[in-house]
């Protein structure tokens, strides 16, 4: 199966769709990304424009998903910033705070739990206190 990607004029994506392996092979047999958004502007409308997208995000970083945008240059699909002060890194096109979680997350029992804090731009931890 192959994903596809329909994006507004604005280039944020605003749905993805799985096309058979049929719709998309050319004459020859060979997955075709044209012959796919050919399909897609077939069935759901020859006006909007299409992007082929990888489930294991093996080409243009990430799988697309809506609110996602495609950026032309990076050839990527970039999810939405999850806070101001992130900042994307260009290899992996994924957000990353601009402090670094602290190295003790997930160890422990309990295990230690963080969360984002904007106003601070740090990492907080968050006290699970248990049930008496």
């Amino acid at each position: 199966m192959a994903h596809f990607a329909q994006l507004n004029d604005d280039n944020y994506v605003i749905q993805v769709i799985v096309v058979g392996n049929n719709d998309i092979r050319d004459e020859n047999g060979n997955e075709s990304e044209e012959k796919g958004i050919a399909f897609c502007k077939g069935l759901l409308g020859g006006q909007t424009r299409w992007k082929q997208t990888s489930y294991n995000a093996s080409f243009r970083k990430n799988y697309a998903g809506i609110g996602y945008i495609y950026d032309s240059i990076r050839d990527a699909f970039i999810p939405p910033k999850p806070f101001n002060s992130w900042i994307l890194d260009d290899q992996t096109c994924h957000w990353k705070a601009p402090v670094d979680m602290p190295a003790d997350a997930g160890q422990g029992d309990p295990p230690k739990i963080y969360r984002w804090d904007e106003d601070t731009v740090n990492w907080v931890e968050v006290v699970i206190t248990p049930a008496e």
